[in-house]
C-alpha cells in the first residue's frame, strides 16, 4: 500500500463505539458513525469527549441501517466519494445485533428482527462497495447449523460482490482480555485492490496472519491450574495464585482501571429481594445460567447481561458495576458512560460490544496485511 495511505472507517450498528475505539487505537480515522438506538448513540457521544478524541467528519446518523441502500444512499456515496479524494482506503466495519443467531438466545436466526439486519449489512456492503470491510457476530451464526446455511448465503454474495474472505472463531482471551468470549470475525477486501499472489481459491484472502497481534494461546489458557471455587466471603483478601497469567484476571482488571475511583463505580442493581440467595453462591461458582459469581483470579465469563443473566462481585455482596463490567471489555480506564444514562442501557451496551484489546488487535492485524497486500494507489490506476 501506498505510504501514508489512510485507512478511513465507516462504522455501522456502533453501540457505544468499544469496536470503533479498537480501530481508533490501531491508528484507523472514524469518519462516520451510524447507531440506531440513540441512547447508545448519546454514550458513543460522551465516551469520546470524555476522552477528547475528535468526531467523526461526516457525523453520527440516528438512523436505520436499510436507508442507507434506499433514501439515504445518495448522501452515503457523497461521504464516500469525499473520503477518497485524498488516496484513503475506505472500511465498513459492524456488528449487527445477534441475539437471533445466539446460542443464549431464542435462535430466529434470519427471520428474526435482528437477524435479518445482518442481511441488511451485507446488502450495504455490496451497495456502496467498500474497499474492506469487516463483520462479526456471534458463533452460534457459525456453530449451529440452519444459522450457517445462513452466513455461508451471506459469504456467497460478498463473493459474487468481488471480495476475497477471511474468517476466524476468535476468542478474546487470546488478546489479553480477561473474558471468555468467541466471535465470529469476517475481513473481506476487493478484488481490484489485492496483489495477485494474495488471491486465493474460492475468493479467500491469503496470508492472512490471524494469530501475529495475539498474545496468549488459547490451548495454553486452558491448561492452567486455574483456581476452582471457594467459599463467598464479603471483604476477604487473597494473592494471586502461582503458575496462571495475572492479566487475565478478574482482580487484575479491576486494579489496573482502579474502578472504585471509576466514575462508573457506585452503577450497579440494587436488589429488591435476593440480597440472600447472593452471599450463598461461591466465589467462582459461574455454572449457572444466572447468578454467577466470577472469580477474582480467574477470567470472567462472556459480559451479557441479557436474558435476566446476572454476574456477582467475587467479594462484595452485590451485582458488578459499569466500571467494572467495562474493565472486563478490557476498556480503558478513562472510558466512561453518560451519568443519566440507565442502568440497564449501560450494561446493554457494554455487553454488546467487540472487547476492546480485542477490536484493536484485530484492526491492527488487518491494517498490517493491508499494508502487505493491497496495491498501490497508482498501480491500482
Amino acid at each position: 500500500m501506498a505510504k501514508g495511505r489512510k485507512l478511513k472507517i465507516f462504522s455501522f450498528f456502533a453501540g457505544c463505539g468499544i469496536l470503533d475505539l479498537g480501530f481508533e487505537k490501531a491508528g484507523y480515522d472514524i469518519e462516520f458513525v451510524n447507531e440506531f438506538f440513540k441512547p447508545f448513540q448519546d454514550a458513543y457521544i460522551y465516551s469520546r469527549k470524555m476522552m477528547k478524541i475528535r468526531p467523526p467528519k461526516y457525523g453520527y446518523a440516528n438512523t436505520d441501517v436499510n436507508s442507507y441502500i434506499n433514501e439515504n444512499k445518495h448522501q452515503l456515496e457523497q461521504f464516500i466519494e469525499d473520503a477518497k479524494k485524498d488516496g484513503s482506503l475506505i472500511g465498513f466495519i459492524g456488528g449487527p445485533p445477534c441475539p437471533d443467531f445466539s446460542i443464549a438466545g431464542k435462535q430466529r436466526g434470519r427471520d428474526g428482527d435482528n437477524g435479518k439486519l445482518s442481511l441488511s449489512y451485507i446488502s450495504l456492503l455490496t451497495t456502496m462497495k467498500p474497499d474492506f470491510f469487516l463483520f462479526e457476530n456471534v458463533k452460534g451464526l457459525w456453530k449451529t447449523a440452519r444459522h450457517r446455511e445462513f452466513y455461508e448465503e451471506l459469504k456467497g454474495t460478498l463473493k459474487g460482490a468481488g471480495y476475497y474472505l477471511t474468517e476466524r472463531i476468535t476468542n478474546s482471551l487470546e488478546f489479553g482480555v480477561p473474558q471468555d468470549r468467541d466471535r465470529i470475525l469476517l475481513f473481506g477486501v476487493s478484488e481490484e485492490l489485492l496483489k495477485q499472489e494474495f488471491k486465493g481459491d474460492n475468493q479467500t484472502l491469503l496470508q492472512f496472519p490471524w494469530e501475529s497481534k495475539m498474545k496468549y494461546s488459547l490451548e495454553d489458557i486452558r491448561s492452567e491450574h486455574w483456581p476452582d471455587m471457594t467459599p463467598f466471603e464479603e471483604g476477604s483478601a487473597s494473592e494471586c495464585p502461582d503458575g496462571i497469567e495475572k492479566e487475565l484476571t478478574v482482580q487484575y482488571w479491576f486494579e489496573k482501571n482502579d474502578v472504585e475511583n471509576h466514575p462508573d463505580a457506585n452503577r450497579f442493581f440494587k436488589p429488591k429481594a435476593g440480597l440472600k440467595k447472593m452471599l450463598e453462591i461461591p466465589e467462582g461458582d459461574t455454572n449457572k445460567k444466572s447468578y454467577k459469581r466470577i472469580h477474582r483470579w480467574r477470567y470472567s465469563p462472556t459480559v451479557a447481561y441479557g436474558n435476566n443473566e446476572v454476574h456477582l462481585h467475587p467479594y462484595k455482596a452485590r451485582r458488578l458495576s459499569v466500571a467494572e463490567a467495562m474493565s472486563l471489555q478490557s476498556l480503558p480506564k478513562e472510558f466512561s458512560l453518560p451519568p443519566e444514562m440507565t442502568l440497564t442501557d449501560c450494561f446493554k451496551t457494554i455487553g454488546n460490544g467487540v472487547p476492546f484489546l480485542m477490536a484493536k488487535g484485530a484492526a491492527a492485524t488487518l491494517k498490517d496485511y493491508m499494508n502487505k497486500a493491497v496495491l498501490s494507489e497508482e498501480a491500482g490506476k
